[in-house]
């Protein structure tokens, strides 16, 4: 995020203060202004954005962090199926020997 120049804001109330006011240098400093604050709007809020995005664990330019909790998850499962397939040929071979 780029810090904006404020001089602008300073001629701006500079000339409201002056008996005869250039309207037309008036009008261009305060649309001046006004871009600058809708510039630093959207900065941030594309922060806030991106910030949400990686606190809520959403996938998000440059993290791993959804990758490796599906992969994490995935070897959980892989677990979870090898015990319960333990658990049948266990209950197989009790049925065999009886």
């Amino acid at each position: 995020m780029q810090v904006q120049d404020t001089t602008g804001e300073g001629t701006v109330i500079l000339e409201l203060s002056k008996e005869k006011t250039n309207e037309r240098l008036l009008d261009r400093q305060a649309a001046a202004f006004t871009a600058s604050v809708q510039h630093v709007e959207a900065e941030l809020s594309a922060q806030i954005r991106y910030l949400t995005q990686v606190a809520t664990g959403q996938p998000h330019e440059g993290s791993s962090y959804s990758s490796r909790k599906d992969c994490q998850m995935a070897l959980k499962r892989v677990d979870y199926a090898r015990l319960k397939l333990s658990e049948v040929a266990r209950t197989c071979e009790q049925m065999l020997e009886n």
